[in-house]
Formats: structure tokens, sequence, C-alpha cells
């Protein structure tokens, strides 16, 4: 069993990878959460006190998976290049 050490580029790769998933985190935190501010803003400006806030929140949600979504194609997106390309 010869075992090579890594290439350079095969860390590069594993670090951008790992970057996008850690990503993926923050974006189902921060777009509920933006969302919400939004709404409570508005909620406050305008005295409709739940409706914006349950409003936003929901597209802040929407929001943060369609990110996860383009994240994971990224992710999937530059494997499936290099297992075409090969070593």
């Amino acid at each position: 069993m010869d075992e090579k050490p890594p290439r350079a580029g095969d860390l590069r790769q594993g670090i951008g990878v790992l970057a996008h998933a850690g990503t993926m985190g923050l974006h189902l935190v921060s777009g509920p959460a933006v969302g919400f501010g939004i709404g409570w803003l508005l909620d406050e400006k305008l005295g409709t006190d739940p409706w914006l806030k349950a409003v936003f929140f929901f597209f802040g949600v929407i929001s943060g998976f369609k990110l996860i979504y383009e994240d994971a194609r990224k992710i999937t997106g530059e494997q499936g290049r290099d297992r075409k390309t090969g070593p």
C-alpha cells in the first residue's frame, strides 16, 4: 500500500469545499434573521405588528434555502468537474 501525500491542488480544493459548506450554515441562520429584522422595523413604522415580521421571516427562510441550494450546486459542480478531468 503506497500512500501518496496530498497535492497542493487537492488541499486547496478541499479547503474550498469546506468554505462553501461552512457558509451554508450561516445562510440558513442569517436569511431568516435579516428578514425578521426588516419585518420588525416595518411593523414598528407602520403599526402592523405581527404581519410583516411573519412575511419577511418567511421570505428570509426562502432566501436562506435558495442560497444553500446554490452553494450545494457549486460544491457538486466543482467535484463533478474534477471527476471528468481526473488526476
